[in-house]
């Protein structure tokens, strides 16, 4: 019977023990520091599409309003890693932001991409690695791969508005509504290459 208590005392100690891992701090944090910039990333690009499609360039405010709905998915996929962890977050807090020239509003953007994708999310996904917190690595690695493809798409439209014109860049955008992956008319693909999401449930711009 001693030896049935033990085991049950054990047991049930062993269970406690994995029922307390504490909360990633640290990745909390990052989670919402994420959280409100890719909610500003989102506002932000929505308010240069605009701008864009004033001056007459649509081609480049088609991608901007892609662009703005990949960061609005980041921001959601964050959220909930972030509600799973146990937090109540009221409400994304979006910062500040000039609109200016088409021009300036694409530099801008290529500026904002290159700190995330080369500071930002590596420093967020070290962090949530060491913190063993599987979904932000996730959330977070997600983002950062779509952030490449922005950068890029930013870079090329910029070339092509100082080279005289928007003529070279893809008229249809498509956006994964699951990561947040997008593509332009050219490189689609029939599967997101990211999160293996069919193509037939991409967000068409």
């Amino acid at each position: 019977m001693k030896k049935v208590t033990r085991l049950f005392m054990f047991l049930l100690a062993i269970g406690l023990i994995s029922g307390c891992t504490p909360k990633p701090a640290k990745t909390i944090e990052n989670l919402k520091a994420a959280y409100n910039g890719e909610s500003t990333a989102s506002t932000k690009y929505a308010a240069f599409a605009e701008k864009a499609k004033s001056e007459g360039f649509d081609t480049v405010a088609m991608m901007f309003l892609a662009t703005s709905k990949a960061e609005a998915i980041h921001a959601g996929n964050h959220l909930k890693v972030l509600e799973k962890l146990g937090e109540k977050i009221a409400g994304p807090q979006i910062g500040t932001f000039n609109v200016l020239s088409t021009v300036e509003n694409l530099t801008d953007a290529i500026k904002g991409e290159t700190y995330e994708l080369e500071t930002m999310y590596p420093g967020f996904i070290a962090l949530a690695e060491k913190e063993k917190s599987k979904d932000a690595v996730k959330s977070f690695t997600w983002a950062l791969d779509t952030e490449k493809k922005h950068q890029f798409f930013y870079k090329t439209a910029l070339a092509a508005l100082n080279g005289g014109g928007e003529k070279s860049l893809p008229a249809r955008w498509f956006v994964c509504p699951v990561c947040g992956n997008t593509y332009d008319a050219g490189s689609v693909t029939a599967k997101c290459d990211f999160c293996m999401t069919p193509r037939e449930k991409f967000i068409a711009f």
